[in-house]
C-alpha cells in the first residue's frame, strides 16, 4: 500500500519542522510539502493532491480560520487535521462553528502528543480512492454506538467522578471492566450509581444495552458482547485470565472491535500493568475511537501510559477533561457508515 501523502501548513517555522520530521520517520508516511501561508499552502494542494492536511495553527499572515475554510471550498473531501496551541484551537473551533467545515472530513485538535498525531494522521488520511475500499475505516461511523471503560488501581474514584459527569440523557451504553475481586463490585455498583444520573448495575448475562446505562463487568468472568435481531446483549465468559486479570480489558474491547466496529469509543483510565493495550489496538484496527487519561491525574499511568506509548490514543486528557470530550464525541454524528472487514454476523444474544 502507498504512502499517506501529508502536507503541512501554517504555525511557526520550529512547529512545521517538528512536524516534518515526526511524520516523515513513519515509514507508511510522506510529506508532501510545507507551506508557511493559506496562498501557497492552497497552490501545494493543487500540485501535489494529498491525502492528508495538517494546520499548523495561524499561518504567516494570521490566516488559520481562513485557511480551514478555504480548503474545506475547493476541497470538500480532503481531510485537515488541526495542530496547534490553545489559542489557535480557539480560533480553529470558530471556523468549524461557523458551519464552513464538514466535521466528517476535520479530526480532533491534538497538542503536544507526538504518537497521538501519527495515529491520528493514519486514521484520517486515507485517499478518496482508497475509500471505496472495505479497509477504509476512520471516517465511515455515522455515530458512536458504545462507550467501554478500563480501569485499574485507581479506578473506582475516576470511575465515580467520570461518571458523575454524564447526563442521564447519555445517548450510548455504557461498558465498565474495573479490575475487582469477586463479591466487591456490588459495591463499587452502588457508589457509581449514588453519584451517577445513569442507570448503573452489575452486569448479567443477556441484559440488552440501551443508551443512558452503565454495566459493570462482575469479578472472576470476562465480560463480551453479542449481537442478535434485536440488538446488542451483554454475555460471559471464563476462558483463563489475560495478563492476570479476569474480567480483561483487552477481552472486553476485542469483543466491542468485532460487533460495533468504527462505532466504538475506548477509554483507559489509571490503573497498573497493560491490560487493555491489545484491546484498544483492537479497537484503532477495527477503526474506532481511543481515548486515556493521562499521568498527572492517574494514580498508576500503567495501563493508559501504555496505550500512549503505543500511539493508540487519539487524545491524552486529565480525568477531569475527559467527561466532556466523551459527551462530545458520543453525540457527534459523521457520514454514514460503511460495513468494515471483519464486523461480526448476528449471534444468539443467549
Amino acid at each position: 500500500m502507498r504512502k499517506i501523502r501529508v502536507l503541512i501548513i501554517g504555525g511557526s517555522f520550529v512547529v512545521r519542522r517538528m512536524l516534518a520530521e515526526a511524520i516523515a520517520a513513519d515509514p507508511a508516511l510522506e510529506v508532501l510539502g510545507i507551506a508557511a501561508g493559506a496562498r501557497l499552502g492552497l497552490a501545494k494542494i493543487e500540485q501535489g493532491r494529498p491525502d492528508l492536511v495538517v494546520l499548523g495553527g495561524e499561518t504567516s499572515k494570521g490566516d488559520g480560520s481562513g485557511i480551514l475554510a478555504a480548503i474545506q471550498r475547493a476541497h470538500p473531501r480532503l481531510s485537515i487535521i488541526l495542530f496547534g496551541e490553545e489559542k489557535e484551537r480557539r480560533l480553529d473551533r470558530s471556523a468549524a462553528n461557523s458551519r464552513a467545515l464538514d466535521p466528517g472530513r476535520l479530526a480532533v485538535a491534538i497538542h503536544g502528543i507526538p504518537g497521538g498525531l501519527i495515529a491520528t494522521i493514519k486514521r484520517h488520511g486515507v485517499s478518496d480512492e482508497e475509500a471505496k475500499a472495505p479497509r477504509n475505516l476512520g471516517a465511515a461511523i455515522e455515530k458512536v454506538e458504545i462507550l467501554v471503560i478500563g480501569a485499574s488501581t485507581g479506578g473506582p474514584d475516576a470511575l465515580a467522578l467520570l461518571l458523575s459527569s454524564f447526563r442521564a440523557d447519555f445517548p450510548v451504553p455504557i461498558l465498565i471492566v474495573q479490575h475487582l475481586p469477586p463479591n466487591f463490585t456490588r459495591y463499587l455498583v452502588d457508589r457509581l450509581a449514588h453519584h451517577s444520573a445513569l442507570g448503573v448495575q452489575e452486569a448479567a448475562p443477556g441484559d440488552r444495552l440501551l443508551p443512558g446505562h452503565a454495566w459493570l463487568a462482575p469479578g472472576n468472568v470476562h465480560l463480551v458482547v453479542a449481537r442478535d435481531s434485536q440488538g446488542v446483549c451483554v454475555r460471559f465468559s471464563h476462558d483463563p485470565p489475560e495478563q492476570s486479570c479476569r474480567p480483561s480489558v483487552d477481552v472486553l474491547f476485542r469483543s466491542v472491535a468485532a460487533v460495533y466496529g468504527p462505532a466504538a469509543l475506548a477509554v483507559v483510565l489509571t490503573g497498573m500493568g497493560r491490560d487493555g493495550l491489545a484491546g484498544c489496538a483492537a479497537i484503532r484496527a477495527a477503526g474506532g475511537q481511543v481515548l486515556v487519561q493521562d499521568e498527572a491525574t492517574s494514580v498508576v499511568w500503567g495501563m493508559p501510559g501504555q496505550v500512549s506509548r503505543a500511539g493508540l490514543a487519539d487524545l491524552v486528557l486529565p480525568l477531569g477533561a475527559l467527561g466532556p470530550e466523551i459527551d462530545r464525541r458520543s453525540r457527534e454524528r459523521w457520514p454514514a457508515r460503511r460495513r468494515f472487514e471483519g464486523e461480526s454476523e448476528e449471534a444468539p444474544c443467549r
